[in-house]
Formats: structure tokens, C-alpha cells, sequence
């Protein structure tokens, strides 16, 4: 890159180079060949740098007089010629050199080089995000910092302008370029080592798919998160080895499948992503019949939930862009649409699902609903974040945004592994077994517990790594309970997932033996887990609680 740079500077410059160069080497040789005549009136020869040093100034207009002794007429005459023309030839440089910083491909050479050096300065493992739109800002909110970096490559520029304007910190580096172009991943830091992943969350699948080809390519190493939207397109990635593939409508069908069937398995998934561990009245899904307005992906996604729950339903195709071209409004609710509502069945369903594209639509299909049957239950698509106020003052039972929803599966699986993975487990069990677990946490940390992510490391777990490194010493999660003020007293957590290599443990025996490097998914609120955490860090606070040391009664 900066031979390319130096190769645009030089071909740019190379004319009013030349220019300079050939006027100032010939009024330097006509002063150095004409006589002078010195301040006493005896004869002398100007040397090379007298003359170069006064067609420098002379020719940049600076103008110190003559030197180094005033002129004869000879020499007068000479410099009245060629005044012209170098100060001509140095405003031509001047132009160049101007024109130059205005250069297009140079500014861009410039730009590519720094953002270039902004990714190799990052000692930190970082994900490549294509493209910058709602949902990968979100994600960058929460993942750029302690633990992660990110970079950003988008095609266009008014986006990246967006991003740097957000001013995030630390630094995001940002590009544009087009996330298909090899050269670009290249540059986005594809083959560094501390490149741990590549985000593609684009709505077209094809993008996503050829995005995912060129990354394996170009490092299989590589962690490639990509979005789905299609069941056909779900199985191409899965048989391109692809583990971490993100449907939102998949996530969707699930979550309305578990709410119908299961609802605590539904709590515990919706527990990790920030709600309340408590079952409200507007949680419940009710039995009965479905209306599904819309059938495209979302809709095709529910109806599977649906017929996987046994579930009685009725799907309306419904065209959202074509409703809008025919109608020329985004208002359902006409004498047409009413008809429409009560020959599926309004009346007697006990819930519709507004899936469509278009968010004032799904509003006001579910508003005109409502009136029809004040007591049915109502589920809406929000495509956008940006609409979340107005759906949310219209009392929708259920919102499901696709793109938030898109957003924290991702941000999840990275920051979160365990309580991604502790979602997958918990969905293979009954609902009995989970609203058991439900409420043993909810008698430990009440309605909205906490829950911690942590790995038996040298740097996570000091004092606990030591310990565990003698080999005759045997520890067990139940010793890790014990306060560390009263080692007969008991902290308030539970363990609720042990993962060891390929090996994982849904709520773990707290008699089993633990090893370095064992990730604890662990239930608790702020100070319990501090202290937690200062007995697995501290030798001496370990030794108390391991009955070690009676220093403490």
C-alpha cells in the first residue's frame, strides 16, 4: 500500500518536477556563467549555491534582494527573464501538488493505508461485521470493548460516515469496500491471529452464502456467524460445516412452539435475554385457533411452530407491498379487509399474528382485530427498532423484532457461550423439570437473578487454579458455596451449567470433582458472586473456606 502511494505521488508530480527542476537549473547556470561585479567593483563568479539560494526565494516571490552583492546590468537583465518563467514553473508545481491532496485515488490509498494500520494496532481478538445498519450497531455497542474488538466494512460510504459519527469506544475501524472482495477482507484483517470471526448478517442469503465460501477459504480457522432466512438455506450452510447460523424466524417459531407447549422452557430462554424470571399474565399463549397474516418466511416459520405444538391455524397470503400499490395506503381496515378478517375466522380464534414487512400494516391489522374480538390474542412482526414506541403503546401482547432478535442471538453466542448453550440444553427437557428450576432460583436470587459467566483459568480463577494443580487435592462445587465470613454459612448461587472440553453438565452434582479450565454458568446477585469470585482468586480466602485455615474461627 504505501508503494502504491508513493507510485500515485510520483506520476502526479512528475511533470511539475521536471518543470522546476529544467527552469531553476538554467537561471542557477545563467548566474553562475555571468560576471558580478563585487561591492569594492573587483570581478567575481557566483558560486552554484548563491545562485540556488537566490532563485529559491526569487522564484517562490519571497524576495530577500540581490545577493550576496547587488547586480550588474548583465545579471539584472537575466534575472528579468527568468523571473518569468520560474515563478511560472513554480506555480505550476504549487497547482500540482494541491491538486494532488484532491486526488481521489490517493486520498483513497491514504485512507486504505490508515485504516490498514488502525487494524494491525489491535491486540485484541475482534470480529469482522459486514455491513452497518441497526442490527450490527447493536451488536457493536455491547461487544466492542474489554474482551472484543470489532471492524466494519460497508459499501457505502454514507454508512461508514454514520458509524464514525456514533464515535464508539474504543475506536471502531471502519471501511468501504464491498464485503464480497477478497482484497478487502484482506485488508479488514482476515489473516491475522487475533481475528477470531466474520459477522455477515445480510437479508439476502446469496450474499451471506458467498461471504461464508470466501472467509472458509481464506481461513478456516475463522468463526463465521452468518444469517439465515430460508429452511433450504439453513440446510446449505449446515452442509457447508457452518455452526453458528443465525434465523430469526427460526428463533421465533421456537419461542412461539415453547411458549404454547412448554412456557418455563420459554422463560428460561427469554430469562437470558433480560426478562424477569416470573410467568405475567401477558406471558401465557393461549390455546385455540391462529390467524397468520402473511406468508412469507416469518410466517412459514410460525406455521411450522404451530403444527409442531398441534395447534389449529389458518394462514392468509398476504402481500404487503402489493396491498400498498392497490390500496395506496399502509391502513388495513377497510370494508374489504374486515370481510377478509371475519371469513378466517376472527371472531372465534384465540390469537392473530401479523407477520407481514411492513410494521404499520402488522399494527393495524391487529388494531382492526381487536375490535372485532376485543378478547383475542395479538402477536406482531416489528421489522425495525425504530418503530418499538408506537408498538409498544398500542398493547400488543407479543412484539417480536426481527432485527433486535437477530442482534442478541449473535451478540450471545459470543459474549455469552454458556447461556447460549444453556438455552439449547434446557430445550431438551420438560416443563415440569424447568419450572422447577424456575422456582428453586427464584428462591435463591428472587424474580430477576443474575447470572455470571466464568472460566477455572489463571486469570479468571488464581487461587483456584493453584489448588486444583496438587494433584491430591480434590474440590468440588459445593466447596465453592461456602461464605467466605462463615465457611458453615452457604452463598446464595447455583450452579446452573459446567462445560469441560466437548463435555457439558446441566445442573451440575456439586459433589463432582472440578478441573482447571472447567466454564461455570453461575446464578447469584452482585455480592454473592463477588465474594465468589474473591475466593477463587484469593489463596487465603480458598484455604478458609476448604477448611484449610482456622485463622478465621
Amino acid at each position: 500500500m504505501n508503494e502504491q502511494i508513493i507510485w500515485i505521488v510520483l506520476k502526479r508530480l512528475r511533470t511539475p518536477f521536471l518543470v522546476i527542476i529544467i527552469t531553476f537549473s538554467i537561471t542557477i547556470l545563467g548566474l553562475v556563467l555571468i560576471p558580478g561585479t563585487d561591492n569594492n567593483g573587483n570581478p567575481y563568479q557566483m558560486t552554484f549555491f548563491d545562485a540556488f539560494y537566490f532563485v529559491t526565494y526569487m522564484a517562490s516571490t519571497i524576495g530577500f534582494g540581490e545577493a550576496p552583492y547587488t547586480f550588474n546590468y548583465d545579471q539584472r537583465i537575466w534575472v528579468s527573464l527568468a523571473i518569468y518563467f520560474t515563478v511560472i514553473g513554480w506555480f505550476y508545481g504549487i497547482g500540482a501538488i494541491v491538486s494532488l491532496i484532491q486526488d481521489e485515488s490517493l486520498r483513497k490509498a491514504l485512507n486504505t493505508n490508515f485504516f490498514r494500520n488502525h487494524v494491525k494496532r489491535i491486540n485484541k481478538p475482534f470480529y469482522i461485521i459486514l455491513g452497518y445498519n441497526s442490527i450490527t450497531k447493536s451488536i457493536i455497542d455491547r461487544l466492542n470493548g474489554k474482551d472484543h474488538r470489532v471492524v466494519v466494512l460497508d459499501r457505502d460510504d454514507k454508512k461508514i460516515d454514520e458509524l464514525i459519527l456514533e464515535n464508539f469506544y474504543p475506536d471502531v475501524p471502519a471501511f468501504v469496500g464491498e464485503a464480497t472482495n477478497q482484497k478487502m477482507l484482506k485488508i479488514a484483517g482476515i489473516y491475522q491471529k487475533n481475528c477470531v470471526g466474520i459477522i455477515s448478517l445480510f437479508e439476502n442469503d446469496m450474499v451471506n452464502s458467498k461471504i461464508a465460501t470466501i472467509s472458509k477459504l481464506l481461513n478456516k480457522k475463522l468463526e463465521i456467524i452468518v444469517k439465515a432466512t430460508s429452511q433450504q438455506q439453513l440446510e446449505h450452510f449446515k452442509s457447508m460445516d457452518l455452526k453458528h447460523v443465525k434465523n430469526p424466524f427460526d428463533i421465533i417459531s421456537k419461542r412461539i412452539y415453547y411458549g404454547i407447549t412448554s412456557p418455563h422452557i420459554w422463560l428460561l430462554e427469554m430469562w437470558m435475554y433480560g426478562h424477569i424470571l416470573k410467568l405475567k399474565k401477558r406471558d401465557h399463549f393461549p390455546k385455540g385457533k391462529y390467524i397468520i397474516y402473511g406468508k412469507g418466511r416469518m410466517g412459514k416459520a410460525i406455521e411450522r411452530g404451530l403444527e409442531k405444538a398441534n395447534i389449529e391455524y389458518v394462514i392468509k397470503e398476504f402481500d404487503s407491498q402489493k396491498y400498498i400499490e392497490e390500496k395506496s395506503t399502509t391502513i388495513f381496515g377497510d370494508d374489504e379487509d374486515i370481510q377478509s378478517l371475519l371469513s378466517l375466522g376472527v371472531k372465534e380464534s384465540a390469537c392473530i399474528i401479523a407477520a407481514t414487512k411492513n410494521d404499520l400494516l402488522n399494527l393495524t391489522i391487529l388494531n382492526k382485530a381487536k375490535q372485532l374480538n376485543p378478547k383475542i390474542f395479538t402477536m406482531a412482526r416489528e421489522n425495525a427498532l425504530d418503530d418499538l414506541n408506537i408498538f409498544q403503546a398500542s398493547k400488543i401482547n407479543k412484539i417480536y423484532i426481527v432485527e433486535k432478535i437477530l442482534a442478541d442471538a449473535t451478540y450471545n453466542y459470543i459474549a455469552r457461550p454458556l447461556a447460549d448453550l444453556f438455552i439449547q440444553e434446557v430445550r431438551k427437557k420438560n416443563d415440569e423439570w424447568a419450572e422447577n428450576i424456575v422456582h428453586m432460583l427464584n428462591d435463591i436470587a428472587g424474580m430477576n437473578p443474575m447470572y455470571f459467566e466464568t472460566q477455572f483459568n489463571d486469570k479468571n480463577a488464581y487461587a483456584l487454579t493453584l489448588k486444583l494443580q496438587e494433584e491430591e487435592k480434590k474440590i468440588t462445587l459445593a466447596d465453592l458455596k461456602r461464605s467466605r465470613t462463615d465457611r458453615n454459612q452457604f452463598l446464595h448461587i447455583a450452579y446452573l451449567l459446567l462445560k469441560r472440553g466437548n463435555e457439558v453438565y446441566l445442573m451440575p452434582d456439586v459433589h463432582m470433582n472440578l478441573k482447571v479450565g472447567d466454564e461455570l454458568l453461575i446464578v447469584s446477585d452482585e455480592k454473592n458472586y463477588n465474594d465468589f469470585e474473591y475466593i477463587i482468586n484469593n489463596i487465603y480466602e480458598l484455604e478458609y473456606v476448604l477448611g484449610l485455615d482456622n485463622s478465621k474461627g
